[in-house]
């Protein structure tokens, strides 16, 4: 399993504002789908892609195009969903799944109650979308679930990252046959005893949407 920390003064710049407690959610929903579609350009670096030619009005040339079968994006909701604009313009022709996860706050574990998702991903690259890697279950669960699926390449793309998360991952995932990477924005200090990153955001779902 790869993991990429973002580095990028833009990145940082807009983390700050998002950790600050007085955003609001319109301003935090914003700078959610910018920031994703940065770390986005880090994410899709091994994209696959074909070579083809091109006319330009000088003289043919080759360039590259992406390659098939199409790539899919799926948003973990709720919180996932904030960054699906983000993700989407940046491959406007990437197909979107959808998984919904919930994490029991006693036992941290993570449990499916819904999934829009092709019945079979083989060959296909993934794009997960969880704003939060804190515990890792969530994650570890919708990747296995998609691994389930036949994909044959799977990023994770999160706002913020814990180290808790992280190890969790790699031993999940340390003899998978598949490839696995997790781009992140920040990896932060620790986890608090309710399982939230910390420094972090609070709750990246009720900054986003409100608490319902």
């Amino acid at each position: 399993m790869k993991v990429h920390v973002a580095d990028h003064p833009l990145i940082s710049h807009k983390l700050t504002i998002l950790r600050d407690e007085k955003t609001d959610s319109p301003t935090f929903r914003r700078l959610v789908e910018e920031l994703v579609t940065l770390l986005a350009y880090e994410a899709t670096r091994d994209v696959r892609t074909k070579t083809v030619e091109v006319k330009t009005p000088v003289t043919l040339t080759q360039g590259l195009k992406m390659a098939g079968p199409t790539p899919v994006v799926v948003p973990i909701l709720r919180a996932g969903l904030g960054m699906l604009e983000g993700m989407v313009r940046l491959i406007p022709t990437a197909e979107v799944g959808f998984l919904g996860m919930v994490r029991n706050e006693e036992t941290l574990e993570a449990s499916t109650y819904a999934n829009r998702l092709p019945d079979d991903l083989s060959g296909r690259q993934c794009f997960v979308l969880d704003p939060m890697l804190a515990t890792g279950g969530t994650l570890v669960a919708a990747i296995n679930y998609l691994i389930d699926l036949g994909a044959t390449d799977i990023t994770a793309i999160c706002i913020l990252a814990a180290p808790e998360g992280i190890a969790h991952m790699e031993q999940a995932f340390e003899n998978s046959p598949v490839p696995i990477t997790i781009v992140t924005g920040a990896l932060d200090i620790k986890l608090n005893e309710n399982g939230y990153i910390v420094p972090g955001l609070g709750d990246a779902g009720d900054r986003l949407y409100g608490v319902v």
